[in-house]
């Protein structure tokens, strides 16, 4: 199957590009520059050089490749997040979840692609409070906080145009938090760094319970998906959705660290503002039944515990 992964270079495209290729696929990484070519070429998959936003460049690309199907993993988080302004964080990863969604859409309607699998996410802006976990089912948290609008947004504009797009047949995989190489909960990341220098505390009660998902786990069920003809949204998630209370802890233990200082939630909200403090005392997990029971998916890593044991 002739396969066009737009954000090749991304720590996802750096572990789906392998898999699908070792799959018999044949690959196309899509990348804005020469600069980020080497290594897709490295995994024997070819290139296409287009920058998301560039609706011309796209469509050159998208009909230059003529894939069957479109993988959509443009993102732009390369320096952490800011929970102060969460939204700043993630203006260039909105950009591309708009426009950048948009302009591959469009051009894979023109080349006739016949199936579109994009990455959303499944965490913070999951309805916050009630049962640990949440579905597919549940609603997106109708409340977000301001500094978290513009991004719900932006998640919220690509599973709709996805998922609504004439003559395509749609997938958004939510991915639970990232962890493993090149992420920010990976070796010599940044989250992996402000636990080890103790500057990541467990903030009010820590009931806020966060899901986790290795890049590898997540392009495996992405290699499914690609390969299905079902359509929708499913959430991809590890089987041990846990409290910040609990897994931070655990990995400080895991990464030989001392163990997370505990500061109230008003302290926690003049350091890191309503989005840091709500996703330590509020957000829920992702439940990942459809997407085991769909797909005949099971993640290599059943537990966080495990993945960060071996080594990031």
């Amino acid at each position: 199957m002739k396969v066009l992964v737009a954000g090749a270079t991304g720590g996802m495209g750096r572990s789906l590009v392998p898999q699908l290729i070792a799959a018999g696929h044949e690959v196309t990484g899509m990348t804005r520059s020469e600069s980020g070519a080497s290594s897709v070429r490295s995994f024997g998959a070819d290139v296409v050089l287009a920058d998301g936003l560039d609706a011309d460049a796209v469509r050159a690309a998208v009909e230059k490749v003529r894939p069957e199907v479109v993988v959509h993993q443009m993102t732009a988080l390369k320096s952490g997040i800011d929970f102060k302004h969460f939204d700043d964080s993630f203006a260039m990863t909105n950009r591309l979840r708009t426009e950048g969604t948009d302009n591959l859409l469009a051009a894979s309607q023109a080349a006739g692609v016949r199936r579109f699998v994009v990455q959303s996410y499944a965490g913070w802006n999951l309805q916050h409070g009630g049962s640990a976990t949440k579905t597919e089912a549940d609603p997106f948290d109708p409340n977000p906080v301001p500094a978290q609008q513009k991004t719900m947004a932006g998640i919220k504009h690509l599973e709709s145009a996805v998922l609504n797009a004439d003559g395509i047949e749609g997938v958004a995989l939510r991915y639970a938090s990232f962890y493993g190489p090149t992420g920010d909960i990976g070796k010599g990341g940044s989250m992996v760094e402000l636990i080890q220098k103790r500057r990541l505390p467990i903030i009010g009660d820590g009931a806020g319970v966060w899901s986790f998902i290795h890049y590898d786990d997540a392009a495996s069920v992405t290699v499914k998906a690609i390969e299905s003809d079902v359509t929708g949204v499913f959430q991809v998630a590890d089987d041990d959705p846990a409290q910040a209370a609990v897994w931070l802890p655990e990995f400080a233990r895991i990464l030989g660290a001392k163990a997370p200082r505990h500061i109230p939630a008003w302290v926690g909200r003049l350091a890191v503002g309503d989005v840091g403090v709500a996703a330590f005392t509020e957000i829920r997990g992702a439940d990942n039944t459809l997407a085991k029971e769909t797909f005949g998916w099971q993640p290599g890593y059943a537990s966080w515990r495990e993945g960060f044991r071996e080594g990031l």
